[in-house]
């Protein structure tokens, strides 16, 4: 694995993750990403996590922006859906934005615990 000497910004990297349900880490959702041909079914927070680092691998920076994860139109039943953008990448560590897209509200993550933090804290409520 190449490690870069310095943080380079990834353009648009974003993945959309429906949640259906949550309870105690277990999340039955899906996570969606312009580089899957389809859905990703996710089950715990450290898949997503895991998921989204070897969807990060794929992109190896800097490159042209991928498109923008377009939702699809739900039946109401979710229980939330976020938009991950990871915006710098080092080593292990991400910065980004979760956008919470049901309340519209947006915050920024300086690592992947403080993303998974997030999310347990905002599904758990």
């Amino acid at each position: 694995m190449k490690l870069r000497g310095k943080m380079i910004p990834c353009q648009s990297r974003e993945a959309l993750v429906t949640v259906m349900s949550y309870r105690g880490g277990i999340i039955d959702g899906c996570l969606q990403h312009p580089r899957l041909d389809q859905k990703v079914n996710i089950t715990s927070l450290s898949q997503l996590i895991l998921t989204l680092n070897s969807l990060l691998d794929l992109e190896d920076c800097p490159r042209c922006p991928m498109p923008l994860v377009k939702g699809e139109e739900r039946d109401g039943k979710h229980m939330a859906v976020f938009r991950i953008q990871i915006l710098f990448r080092e080593h292990y560590t991400w910065q980004g934005r979760l956008i919470w897209q049901d309340e519209e509200t947006e915050t920024v993550f300086h690592s992947c615990l403080e993303l998974m933090q997030l999310i347990d804290e905002i599904l758990a409520e």
